[in-house]
């Protein structure tokens, strides 16, 4: 790699401040960014390090006087910096074309054009699978299943029988979708289990984390909307439905049968009881308990869950709690001594 700064302007459709004409020969973090590295500024909190990073050019958002380096101003560093390592960075080690030998592909199998099927993958019988599917050694799909066009599935996946992915669908390794959902009914003093039945159904443009499971519905689907993104190690159960774009971060469970709405942000290690309806644009943040539905464009904290400022207000006070308790027994003390000297209150 090696760029003009003018250059990755024009690609990104920036302007730059600074020294159009220096070069670029890697990229990095701003902290970590060497002489001739190129770097980004996407969270204010790092602004000052405009002013030492070794960096030759930083993309941002806007003009910073004492920066060192030449700036290319975006309108999203983030989106843009990520443009420019999807476009010139290191490309993804896929399988090559074809069906590696040692791979197993069951009865009445169909494979769009160009597929990528690594070594001991399994493919079930009355699978369908579209154009340029990238799978991953050790993948193992079920009987029936239908995959879209251009999904990548990462080393370790597992889709159970019968679900269904749509297109751009990417998996990361150990992903695993149509295990049974958790449905047992207690019988003269034993669990006895209730059979899972349905499918998952995974939209188009979903990217799912690794070693997150998605449980198979009990009677229809569980479903997952598209272009949703899903973190590792995430918990979804039986017949959970999601709106489109939801962001899903690492450690989140969700009980049940609940709804999320589109555009909504469950944080990291977020606990959803059953049953729930959580509305459009919602946002839960990390560790929370939610026990009860949502509206539309809520923002809550906490556990159980409430209004963000209510809870953030009460954790405020809490902090404070040994310095009121302290206050109060001071009081108390003052309080006593008045009385002693002002004697005994008047029958």
């Amino acid at each position: 790699m090696q760029f003009r700064v003018r250059d990755v302007a024009e690609f990104l459709g920036g302007t730059v401040v600074g020294d159009a004409d220096a070069i670029l020969t890697g990229i990095s973090g701003i902290t970590e960014a060497k002489v001739g590295d190129l770097s980004f500024l996407a969270n204010p909190k790092y602004i000052s390090h405009l002013a030492t990073t070794l960096a030759t050019a930083v993309i941002a958002s806007e003009a910073v006087p004492d920066a060192r380096c030449a700036l290319i101003l975006v309108a999203n560093p983030d989106f843009a910096f990520a443009k420019l390592v999807g476009a010139y960075g290191p490309k993804p080690m896929h399988p090559p074309v074809g069906i590696h030998p040692t791979a197993v592909i069951g009865e009445r199998v169909t494979l769009g054009a160009e597929p990528r099927i690594g070594a001991y993958a399994v493919i079930g019988d009355g699978t369908v699978i579209g154009d340029r599917a990238v799978i991953y050694p050790h993948v193992v799909i079920g009987g029936e299943v239908v995959i879209g066009n251009d999904c990548v599935l990462y080393a370790g996946v597992v889709i159970r029988e019968r679900c269904r992915l749509g297109h751009r669908v990417t998996l990361q390794p150990g992903a695993v979708l149509g295990a049974d959902g958790f449905g047992y009914a207690l019988v003269d003093g034993k669990h006895q289990k209730i059979p899972q039945v349905g499918i998952v159904v995974i939209e188009d443009d979903v990217e799912i984390g690794a070693n997150t499971t998605i449980d198979r519905a009990r009677f229809g689907r569980t479903k997952i909307g598209a272009g949703t993104k899903i973190d590792n190690l995430v918990q979804i159960a039986h017949n959970v439905e999601t709106g489109s774009h939801c962001l899903i971060i690492a450690q989140v469970g969700i009980a049940g049968s609940t709804r999320l709405g589109h555009y909504v942000t469950l944080a990291g290690q977020v606990g959803l009881a059953g049953h729930l309806t959580v509305g459009d644009q919602s946002q839960v943040g990390g560790q929370s308990g939610v026990s009860k539905n949502l509206p539309p464009k809520a923002k809550v904290r906490g556990s159980p869950a409430q209004d963000f400022r209510t809870a953030l207000a009460q954790e405020v006070s809490v902090r404070r709690l040994a310095g009121t308790q302290a206050q109060v027994k001071l009081l108390e003390a003052r309080l006593a001594e008045l009385e002693r000297r002002l004697g005994p209150a008047a029958p």
